[in-house]
């Protein structure tokens, strides 16, 4: 049996398809419950973030996938030490909202209560560096293996480096639309696409597509019943 068949194999495999499909369903949750409530400003559905002042998505989808993050135990303590940033970082952005169109300079916002100029400036913050410890976790953590590698093994690792690349790419393509103050729904574009990146990396890490898995590692089929 190998480790995958066992069963904390098989929950840790359970943990990062939850971590992916948070990640993967997080933008289309919140864009669809802000969509049915009230909308304070048309610029409502210009970042994900922006959702945090209409709908309880965000906090409920991200604060869960956070705390796995936070309590994930990974291969070493480097690994560990990554993907607790990843989690800190993840509950940073939901305790420090964003600022809108729609919510005056000095008004105090989030948990601590922080006037919502000065939380939009750590939430931004959290935001780049839970993207980056996630690219860094898919690059170089997600693509490390024991023993022989085999073909499938390294088709997953180019999958896990196209997603953290990406995700460093498309993180440096919203910083400059930021910088130079592009139309604002590029934000949520570009939201959307990250998460998509960190999702199915995880997704695939938890071997959620078979047809990815190395043969062993597939869950082992039930024996047959003994006719007599």
């Amino acid at each position: 049996m190998t480790k995958n068949n066992t069963k904390e194999g098989r929950m840790y495999l359970r943990i990062r398809n939850l971590v992916g499909f948070l990640g993967v369903s997080l933008p289309w949750l919140a864009l669809f419950s802000a969509g049915i409530a009230e909308h304070p400003g048309t610029d409502w559905w210009w970042s994900i973030s922006a959702t945090y002042y209409q709908t309880p998505a965000l906090v409920g989808v991200l604060v869960p996938a956070a705390l796995v993050l936070i309590s994930y135990i990974g291969y070493d303590n480097t690994d560990n030490f990554i993907t607790s940033l990843c989690g800190i970082f993840g509950l940073g952005i939901v305790l420090f909202p964003c600022k809108v169109s729609w919510i005056p300079d000095g008004t105090p916002v989030g948990f601590f209560q922080m006037p919502v100029e000065l939380s939009h400036i750590v939430h931004v913050a959290c935001s780049g560096l839970f993207f980056f410890c996630i690219a860094i976790n898919s690059i170089f953590q997600f693509t490390k293996s024991k023993g022989e590698m085999t073909e499938r093994k390294r088709i997953r690792n180019r999958i896990y480096r196209i997603c953290g690349y990406g995700l460093l790419v498309v993180e440096a393509c919203l910083a400059f639309a930021f910088f130079f103050g592009a139309h604002g729904y590029l934000v949520m574009v570009f939201e959307i696409i990250l998460l998509h990146l960190f999702g199915f990396s995880w997704l695939v890490k938890g071997g959620a597509f078979p047809f990815l898995n190395d043969p062993e590692d597939e869950p082992e089929a039930p024996s047959a019943p003994i006719v007599r």
